[in-house]
């Protein structure tokens, strides 16, 4: 067996990472399912600044990798990613600092080995396509709806990360329903301010709801539990939700979507009303495409960084 790689994925709230063995293209063809081992994650450090992200995922590394030789280092991360040098171009506030930082270049010293990085939402939807609800496919479009609404559409198992790093922005797209809300963006309209976790709160506030569903969670419950004004306010998002995929399937045209996050937990009253949504946009040629539950599991980011890590290594 060859030496496994050394993933991680650095989010605003936690590091994960894991040793991962067979996640390369030919293992993707035969079907086999890549191997995870030593799993472990940390807190992140997200208000001390980059040096100190850093450390603590490097840190981690360090312990997963433990007298174990790898053959590369394949890093998922937060933010707007420069592939081709290593470097976060773009980032939100959740990590402090972290627009800038070089992640490529410390990792290679600490470890001596190729070093591969990728944003989280690109290395979830290639773990996906590989492994989960686009294998066997030509192409999958990943929409991840949670804290925020990040998308990648992968093709012939290969991720399009765009000419900046930005390709998949799907919460960046204007939509009516969300005229008028501010997004985290700086912009105003587009789907993530209305339609992520966060978003769906808000709107429910603003329709009246009861002062006590302040997060995610509680307000699924209620919202499971028949409360009209949780309910309505699911239904405004996801077919909101919808509409943005039912345009993406007119531009992009995927073999399948696949929906991963927290807010596709929320149950029947969203995914009904994203099939309304992308039945109200989409063209009659598109508009059949399968619309899947991601099937690649918690650990689809590792996956992804994994085999994004192998595909750059030189051939041999």
């Amino acid at each position: 067996m060859s030496d496994p790689v050394l993933a991680l994925d650095l989010g605003g709230t936690k590091i994960r990472g894991a040793l991962v063995h067979g996640a390369g293209p030919e293992e993707a063809l035969r079907g086999t399912a890549p191997q995870l081992e030593r799993v472990a994650e940390v807190a992140t450090p997200a208000a001390a600044g980059p040096d100190a992200i850093l450390s603590a995922a490097a840190d981690l590394a360090e312990r997963i990798r433990s007298g174990t030789t790898v053959r590369a280092v394949g890093l998922s991360s937060a933010g707007v990613i420069d592939s081709g040098r290593g470097r976060v171009t773009h980032a939100t506030a959740s990590l402090t600092g972290w627009a800038g930082t070089d992640l490529r270049t410390p990792l290679s010293r600490r470890f001596g080995v190729p070093v591969s990085v990728l944003n989280d939402v690109h290395a979830h939807g290639l773990g996906e396509a590989r492994f989960g609800t686009g294998r066997e496919r030509a192409s999958l479009l990943l929409v991840a709806v949670g804290t925020g609404i990040g998308g990648c559409h992968v093709i012939e198992g290969r991720a399009v990360i765009g000419s900046h790093g930005a390709a998949g922005h799907v919460g960046h797209v204007p939509v009516p329903e969300a005229d008028g809300v501010d997004c985290p963006c700086g912009r105003i309209g587009h789907l993530e301010g209305l339609a992520s976790g966060p978003g769906i709160v808000q709107l429910a506030a603003r329709l009246g709801a009861d002062r006590s569903l302040q997060d995610g969670r509680a307000l699924a419950a209620a919202a499971a539990a028949g409360d009209e004004i949780a309910l309505e306010a699911y239904r405004i998002a996801g077919l909101a939700t919808g509409r943005v995929i039912g345009a993406l399937l007119n531009v992009l045209d995927p073999e399948a979507v696949a929906l991963t996050g927290g807010v596709p937990e929320a149950g029947a009253p969203w995914h009904d009303a994203v099939r309304r949504g992308i039945a109200q946009e989409a063209m009659d040629v598109v508009a059949s495409t399968p619309v899947l539950a991601a099937t690649a599991g918690s650990h689809a980011a590792l996956l992804g960084a994994a085999a994004r890590a192998l595909d750059e290594l030189p051939a041999r």
